[in-house]
């Protein structure tokens, strides 16, 4: 199993909107769970700054599959307007995934 973490940032002027149209659809959810993705949680912080976490077997892999989908290409689109350029780019999948160095179970 991996665990990952990532950074995203949306832009300062669009947090609150980002915060009420970010009601995952139930067919995103259903989706990601079929690629493999579990324990996803994000966090903001009031300047705008995502820091996501997430765990699969194969993080790539799961990506992959979920970047293929319809709905996942849909979700992209309508959220996309919300991010800083170069933030992670979620349509095109080159989010930096930060090293992970410590962990306490």
């Amino acid at each position: 199993m991996e665990r990952v973490c990532f950074l995203l940032q949306v832009k300062r002027d669009k947090v609150d909107e980002y915060l009420k149209v970010h009601d995952v659809w139930p067919e995103m959810l259903e989706e990601m769970k079929k690629a493999g993705l579990r324990n996803y949680s994000l966090f903001l912080r009031p300047d705008g700054l995502v820091v996501g976490y997430l765990e699969a077997d194969n993080v790539q892999e799961a990506f992959d599959r979920l970047g293929q989908t319809e709905v996942n290409k849909r979700w992209q689109e309508k959220m996309a307007e919300f991010f800083e350029a170069g933030s992670g780019d979620l349509k095109e999948g080159d989010i930096e995934f930060l090293k992970s160095y410590f962990y306490m179970a």
